[in-house]
């Protein structure tokens, strides 16, 4: 199970080895405090611009602040405290519907300031247990519909997932923190269906809403009925049902979604259903109360712009309150969405109050009543990125089809790594090689290869990331090099993601159709790559640093005292991640990457403060006076950046040194 269970290699975050520290990239800003949802994250006003699609209307990748594709699927956007948090059901490990032997991925929750960039904000619990793959991997009906809210008189987050491996057909957990961890609470009691045929296709799709008076409602999908409607009035802790419900007496529909505007409320769904389908319609019904009469379903879209309706969120506006109307773009039917697709918009209405046909716009802008711009995180010795914008995928790298992506080097130095945005579909039987070359002004490879490794099969994801290679070879600024992609498979491919509208300055991208033997330039086309160079002598990573304990074996818990660094492997190699407080399944899907092939790992935990055996000389925004040459290492926790100083003063900020721990004051400290 861990091997179908592990992920792709993500970038490196740090090689704090030895005597001196690594640059590392975080995680993201640690969650809101839980005595108010999203307590201290608000911001003021601000005007974002989301975009769907492309000028020919073709859907785009939406990438996470740390360059892998948001993986969360048939979810829903909630707002807490002015920050937008994504949650849906992942599919990267490999999920494939009522495939036996594929395994739960589990529910992945992001956040962002703007909507448009979001933060990994990891996994809602810990799926990997065999708890959790019994009830919800391939060889069952699987586990769906993460929704999310917030009851202010208990000061909980409460979870509720649709599951098919008891007779209700839900689950529901409570967190102190909207990103989790989510612990499970008794199985809810619900009037439709709570007495069914344990495992059965019972009770399906449903959302969770709050009204303005606290009271709770679950809408949700009655397949024992053919697929109704059913709106039943939650406990005053919204965790069970209350036996109050209604019925919309309609039939083969599903995805309900239920909000109030105004002083009518709303249920959009699916009409027809149709898992996995591209291009069901979306209907809605109204009433003046939850449990009161519905109107007959009018429908705003026969196709739902390319997908199924998903969900409908209250977004606060600086003019009122925008109704954010998502739709799945879904995979072709495909049993694995790890390439699944979302189409956002805000909905319209008549004077009438009724919703206008809903129009596929390629982007829109809301002036959000809370937010702030938020930005891509590169790792602080980024040189080369092709960046995050305007990109697609396609899977067609194996066989005979190999793919090269220039690039000129900005500065000299060690290129510590290099990164290609992949993934996997159709089990390749061979692992993805990554080669390093010198390239010609065609963006053709020249001469022998400068290095070479193969990246196991495992190890790629089925959604696309960053797989990152760690050459340590020495590069020469204004000297063009390729990153040649290929493989020996004979099944399966390896995908990339591509921006036809984007050629890359003084680099660009090429086919072969031989493996390798010939390129022939793709004009315009740019593939998802980012290199770093050190300009500093690279750094082992084959060792613990000094003073790291051990805190788990590998499939083991690590918990963090403090936001910080831990470090994920063997001695045959680390990779190392930056956290907030709290659990860490110290497994590969946590980490992003195996970096010590078939061996057993675990995790070690960094030392409070700064490295060991250094000196702090400053705090964050003051100067650091260094005597003689020294590694002044600038961070907290075992996340730092280092940069050599030589007699002078250096000033400890993030416009210095990168930013190593996101949402952390930072020190700076000496080497001995």
């Amino acid at each position: 199970m861990f091997r179908r269970l592990a992920l792709l290699v993500t970038a490196m975050v740090a090689a704090f080895a030895a005597a001196t520290a690594p640059t590392a990239v975080a995680a993201g800003p640690p969650a809101p405090a839980a005595s108010s949802p999203g307590a201290g994250a608000a911001a003021a006003s601000y005007r974002t611009t989301v975009t769907n699609s492309d000028s020919a209307g073709d859907p785009l990748v939406r990438f996470d602040t740390q360059g892998a594709a948001v993986d969360a699927h048939d979810g829903e956007i909630s707002v807490f405290g002015g920050v937008y948090y994504l949650y849906g059901t992942s599919y990267d490990c490999g999920y494939r519907w009522q495939q036996a032997g594929t395994p739960f991925c589990g529910f992945k929750v992001y956040s962002s300031t703007d909507l448009v960039h979001w933060d990994d904000r990891g996994y809602l619990f810990d799926g990997t247990s065999s708890t959790w793959q019994t009830r919800c991997n391939g060889s069952t009906y699987g586990c769906f519909r993460p929704h999310v809210v917030y009851d202010a008189a208990t000061a909980r987050y409460v979870l509720w997932i649709n599951v098919y491996d008891n007779s209700v057909g839900y689950r529901v957990f409570t967190a102190t923190q909207p990103t989790g961890p989510f612990a499970e609470a008794a199985v809810p009691t619900l009037a439709v269906n709570n007495s069914a045929p344990v495992g059965g296709v019972n009770n399906g799709d449903h959302s969770v809403f709050v009204d303005d008076d606290g009271t709770a409602y679950l809408a949700y999908t009655d397949w024992r009925s053919g697929g109704d409607i059913v709106v039943e009035r939650l406990s005053a802790d919204y965790l069970t049902g209350t036996g109050a419900y209604v019925r919309l007496h309609q039939s083969a529909t599903e995805a309900p979604a239920l909000f109030r505007r105004g002083s009518t409320y709303y249920l959009t769904y699916s009409d027809p259903n149709c898992g996995y389908c591209g291009g069901t319609g979306t209907s809605y019904r109204t009433a003046s109360s939850p449990l009161g009469t519905w109107s007959a379903g009018t429908k705003v879209t026969t196709n739902s712009c390319g997908g199924q309706p998903a969900f409908v969120s209250a977004i606060p506006t600086t003019s009122g309150t925008a109704y954010l109307y998502a739709s799945d773009l879904w995979n072709n039917g495909a049993a694995n969405e790890a390439l699944a697709n979302y189409f956002w918009a805000p909905l319209s209405f008549g004077s009438d109050g009724s919703i206008q046909p809903i129009s596929c716009v390629p982007n829109f802008s809301l002036d959000l009543a809370s937010g702030s711009a938020g930005a891509q995180r590169p790792a602080p010795d980024q040189d080369q990125s092709a960046g995050a914008d305007g990109f697609r995928s396609w899977c067609d790298i194996g066989r005979n089809i190999a793919r090269v992506q220039t690039f000129v080097a900005g500065r000299t130095g060690t290129l510590t790594s290099a990164s290609y945005t992949t993934f996997q579909s159709g089990y390749p039987d061979a692992g993805l090689e990554i080669d390093l070359y010198t390239a010609d002004s065609s963006f053709r490879p020249t001469g022998g290869a400068l290095f070479h490794t193969v990246v196991p099969s495992y190890s790629i994801g089925w959604s696309p990331h960053p797989v990152t290679v760690y050459p340590n070879i020495t590069v020469t600024a204004g000297t063009r090099y390729g990153i040649v992609v290929k493989s020996a498979n004979a099944v399966g491919c390896y995908g990339m993601v591509h921006n036809d509208a984007f050629a890359y300055p003084s680099s660009g991208e090429g086919y072969s159709s031989d493996s390798g033997a010939t390129f022939t330039p793709e004009a315009g086309r740019s593939t998802a790559f980012s290199t770093t160079v050190a300009t500093r002598s690279a750094l082992p990573a084959a060792a613990l640093p000094a003073g790291w304990t051990t805190c788990a074996g590998e499939h083991g818990v690590c918990t963090a005292t403090a936001p910080g660094m831990i470090a994920y492997g063997a001695p045959g190699g680390y990779v190392y991640q930056s956290v907030a407080a709290g659990p860490v399944p110290c497994t590969t899907a946590s980490f992003g990457g195996d970096p010590d092939y078939n061996t057993l790992k675990s995790c070690g935990l960094a030392p409070l403060g700064g490295p060991s055996g250094y000196t702090r000389c400053a705090d964050e925004g003051s100067a650091c006076t260094v005597p003689g040459t020294h590694q002044v290492a600038y961070g907290q926790n075992g996340a730092f950046s280092v940069r050599q100083v030589t007699g002078g003063s250096v000033e400890c900020s993030n416009d210095v040194f990168g930013d190593p721990l996101y949402s952390v004051v930072k020190s700076c400290y000496v080497s001995p």
